[in-house]
């Protein structure tokens, strides 16, 4: 009997906090029902295999949850309308990945790509920033707190007061130009390595 009433208890719960949350749209509802469903959804998503990109479906999710509350019709279906708009983020997410033009991961750039010459005068930090050198300063300052301070991608929108979108599109953007470069340096390297 206590057993039952742990999840009936959480349920009021989390339907007090949708209600607040319709009734008045602001930061701190927002946030109350932010900090409930945010786990809910990241759970979702990893469950469904999006394991590396789950928090920042979920944050996008949560994004169109508070743009669009006014489209609700019946609050009981709150949470179905949510997961609902979870399915279709997931689904654009794993078309993306499908048909995303070459990209390159970053983290794995300086095991894969170090100097080769035999001073190793070249450390992969320095020639990270002299890889991203060309890219415009949006772009290089998104990537340097992306991938050398290893920020979040909500933490990078926040300090700079944009749309976590934004913040997505440059890193995505970036990535995008430096892979052909980046493609042609490892292709290098590995005839130096042969020659060697």
């Amino acid at each position: 009997m206590f057993n039952e009433a742990i999840p009936n208890d959480r349920l009021l719960h989390d339907a007090a906090v949708i209600e607040r949350f319709l009734d008045a749209r602001d930061d701190t509802s927002f946030a109350a029902l932010f900090k409930v469903f945010t786990p809910q959804l990241v759970a979702f998503f990893r469950a469904r295999g999006c394991v590396s990109a789950a928090e920042d479906v979920a944050q996008e999710v949560m994004f169109t949850v508070y743009r669009k509350a006014d489209q609700v019709r019946d609050r009981a279906l709150f949470r179905a309308w949510m997961f609902k708009i979870a399915r279709h983020a997931l689904s654009r997410h794993y078309s993306k990945q499908s048909r995303g033009p070459a990209t390159v991961d970053l983290a794995d750039v300086p095991d894969r790509l170090v100097a080769v010459n035999s001073n190793q005068t070249g450390t992969p930090a320095f020639e990270f920033y002299d890889w991203i050198g060309f890219l415009g300063t949006d772009e290089r300052e998104a990537l340097t707190l992306r991938f050398v301070e290893e920020w979040e991608y909500h933490e990078i929108a926040a300090a700079q007061n944009i749309p976590i979108g934004t913040v997505q599109w440059r890193v995505f953007n970036a990535k995008k130009k430096l892979a052909p470069l980046l493609k042609k340096t490892e292709q290098g390297n590995q005839l130096l390595r042969k020659a060697a």
